[in-house]
């Protein structure tokens, strides 16, 4: 496939993926501002925080590595094998889900049953679902390779939505359930999207369609296990690769969800004030969530598809590198205004939002401070997620290898840095220690990325620099917004707050107008895709 093919692909996924981000996030905001008024902070910190964390270690252990490996290269490979090695991420997910499911039983803190009822039944749940979503490990690789949007969006929204009309229902109907509500839920989403796979690619294979686009699997039976004859019964060349970004998944899990294994084993939060964080720090991360992170996904396919692993510039296609290039200039220049834009008016918003969102109980304490920390950590969120899609795409297996000290070596300090700066400020420390932890990582990704275009003439990182007078303007606006919030926010009626909502709307305006007409090479790729 072309690399311009390749990219519009990429850039429909993206999109498509994005879209769907938004559907989620704002099922699950209007879903907490729901519970909110029917369950206690205690249980949904204990849902939100607790089990989330559970189900979302076992599947990321499971399959990220597997994910990353598969992924890379050309579509046009062994598909029998790499199946097969796909396979192998079920009795990983059970072996995790057993071993994980036993500590959060036996070892962590069990919330009080009178406030949180059904905690062990709880946990089986959460461990069975995240094994159940393994079971469509092989179809969802197979399909992002081959890039099925659709299947995608259908399946993924299909789940979601299973998952918060039962959610809701039982809520409604049986509030004294308490984590079987979420169980149940939970269960129900696994199983409605690891079935949408098993349909589609059952009605698929074997159809003019595939049959067309000369598809690499056959029939139904071939996305099972196979033992062929004279044969390895994986490609050995993607389970090296797989174990060493298995070594990093386990590492980078650590960093992504630091602060919530600081807070389940630590105890350094109770569950009330967790469920607080989570629904601030869900809020805060709307933009990474639905944005940045299907970006990241998408972009990491058309990388890993247009650069070859291991091989240096010179030695490549310079039309496919001239591409990369480009496309990851633009791609920086695109998240880092984004980030700014939340950074600036995120400072000035961030107490109205949470008053509007959840009331008092949200607007008052640390809340809007833990907001407008995170509307900086954004930016950073920004920029590492495309900086670290380049480099774990192009990165060979020995470099792979020694990135794994390195993040080694920062899980420790993040994890570190996250107790103490978490007894020193609260849940505004986790936030804080996020900061240094991508800040390092950024420096560690674009020092790779100088190196890996020194010898060529295009230079990406300079998509980090916006223009003087866009710069100009984010300055401005977050003087004239901040003074506003002072003047007009938040406790002198709807009226001040209409003044503060259109000044922030005005400077928003005037940045996007100078965005428009300094960025147009920017302009113009976001348009074309």
């Amino acid at each position: 496939m072309a690399a311009q093919d390749v990219l519009g692909q990429t850039a429909r996924l993206a999109s498509s993926s994005a879209l769907l981000q938004v559907l989620f996030r704002v099922v699950t905001f209007g879903l907490n501002a729901f519970t909110l008024r029917y369950l206690s902070r205690e249980l949904i910190g204990v849902v939100n925080v607790r089990l989330t964390l559970l189900y979302s270690t076992v599947v990321f252990l499971a399959r990220e590595a597997f994910r990353r490996a598969c992924l890379s290269g050309s579509a046009k490979r062994n598909w029998t094998k790499t199946i097969n090695l796909l396979w192998l991420t079920v009795p990983l997910g059970v072996f995790w889900s057993v071993i994980l499911g036993l500590v959060w039983l036996h070892l962590l803190e069990v919330p009080d049953p009178s406030v949180v009822p059904h905690y062990q039944a709880g946990v089986v749940a959460f461990g069975l679902s995240a094994i159940i979503e393994l079971l469509g490990e092989p179809f969802w690789v197979l399909a992002q390779a081959h890039l099925f949007v659709r299947l995608k969006v259908i399946a993924e929204s299909l789940s979601v939505v299973s998952k918060c009309i039962l959610t809701v229902t039982l809520v409604i109907l049986y509030p004294q359930w308490g984590l079987y509500i979420f169980s149940l839920a939970q269960l129900l989403y696994a199983s409605v999207l690891v079935m949408c796979y098993v349909i589609y690619f059952v009605l698929f294979l074997g159809s003019p369609e595939a049959t067309k686009k000369s598809f690499p699997v056959a029939r139904v039976k071939a996305l099972l296990p196979n033992f062929v004859k004279d044969e390895t019964f994986v490609n050995w060349k993607e389970a090296r690769l797989t174990w060493s970004f298995f070594k990093q998944s386990f590492l980078k899990q650590i960093l992504t969800e630091g602060e919530r294994y600081v807070m389940t084993f630590l105890n350094v939060l109770n569950f009330g004030d967790q469920g607080v964080y989570d629904i601030v720090n869900n809020l805060g991360s709307l933009v990474a969530r639905f944005i940045f992170l299907p970006i990241e996904e998408s972009f990491y396919v058309f990388f890993a598809k247009v650069l070859e692993r291991g091989k240096t510039v010179k030695d490549q296609k310079q039309d496919d590198v001239a591409m990369a290039a480009n496309v990851l200039e633009l791609l920086l220049k695109l998240v880092l205004l984004i980030g700014l834009t939340i950074t600036v008016f995120g400072y000035a918003y961030s107490q109205l939002a949470l008053d509007i969102y959840g009331g008092s109980m949200l607007s008052s304490g640390t809340g809007p401070d833990l907001l407008r920390c995170y509307s900086l950590y954004v930016l950073f969120l920004a920029v590492n997620g495309v900086t670290e899609c380049f480099t774990f795409a192009s990165m060979c297996k020995e470099e792979v290898d020694r990135y794994n000290f390195v993040m080694l070596a920062l899980s420790f300090i993040f994890l570190c840095i996250s107790y103490f700066l978490t007894h020193w400020y609260g849940s505004v420390g986790f936030i804080l220690a996020n900061c240094f932890n991508m800040g390092i990582r950024i420096a560690h990704s674009t020092q790779y990325i100088y190196d890996y275009f020194r010898e060529s003439t295009h230079r990406p990182l300079s998509g980090l620099l916006p223009s003087p007078a866009l710069l100009l303007v984010y300055i401005i606006s977050a003087v004239i917004t901040a003074f506003s919030e002072v003047l007009f926010c938040c406790d002198k009626g709807w009226m001040a707050r209409l003044i503060h909502i259109s000044t922030g709307a005005l400077c928003l305006a005037a940045t996007l107008v100078t965005m428009f007409c300094t960025e147009t090479k920017l302009i113009h790729f976001v348009r074309n895709q």
